[in-house]
């Protein structure tokens, strides 16, 4: 496992591209199995971004974080509150907040801010009682 490095892609179109770094880093990272499929999953939000802005991941002894950064502002903390699977495009935040144990989405200059994270080990959204380790 490689703790404490960091890696930063711009956003564009090819998302299967940006996926397959992420994978990249997920393995490098030491993440395997299910939580390196949750990595991967998690970066459909970015089919959500308006198009431009910065994907930036980095690894801890914990966990794992990424960063988008979407320059058009459109995603907003809508997504992310809502407690039922909303219809349409915006179910990849809503399933975002399934896969990571914290997220946080920001407004910044016109700029939209998202925070994942992805422990190592710990309890999931979905299981309260903190047995389900990854």
């Amino acid at each position: 496992m490689i703790s404490g490095f960091r890696s930063q892609w711009p956003i564009i179109r090819d998302l299967a591209a940006l996926r397959g770094r992420v994978r990249v880093f997920g393995t490098e990272a030491g993440l395997s199995g299910q939580l390196l499929e949750d990595l991967v999953i998690a970066t459909n939000v970015l089919q959500h971004g308006g198009g431009g802005g910065t994907l930036t991941a980095w690894c801890d002894e914990a966990g794992v974080d990424l960063e988008v950064v979407d320059v058009a502002g459109s995603m907003t903390g809508a997504h992310l509150d809502t407690e039922r699977e909303p219809p349409g495009r915006v179910a990849g935040l809503w399933l975002i907040r399934r896969l990571c144990e914290e997220a946080g989405l920001e407004g910044v200059a016109g700029h939209a801010r998202l925070r994942l994270r992805l422990y190592r080990r710990g309890r999931r959204r979905s299981d309260p009682t903190g047995d389900h380790q990854r």
